[in-house]
């Protein structure tokens, strides 16, 4: 008996390359928020360091 791969639903296939398209979106959001993240996360730390030397 010759091995056959079971055909995809069509809606199944559909909200797959939905889901990916979602997936790939949520990633590109999140590349272009975290250099802000990085900056706000950079300041905070030299806001702390000002504070203990002032202090």
């Amino acid at each position: 008996m010759a091995w056959t791969t079971p055909r995809l639903d069509p809606e199944r296939s559909r909200r797959r390359l939905q889901l990916l398209a979602e997936l790939a979106g949520a990633r590109s959001v999140r590349q272009r928020q975290r250099p802000q993240r990085v900056r706000t996360e950079r300041l905070r730390e030299l806001i702390a360091t000002r504070r203990r030397i002032a202090g």
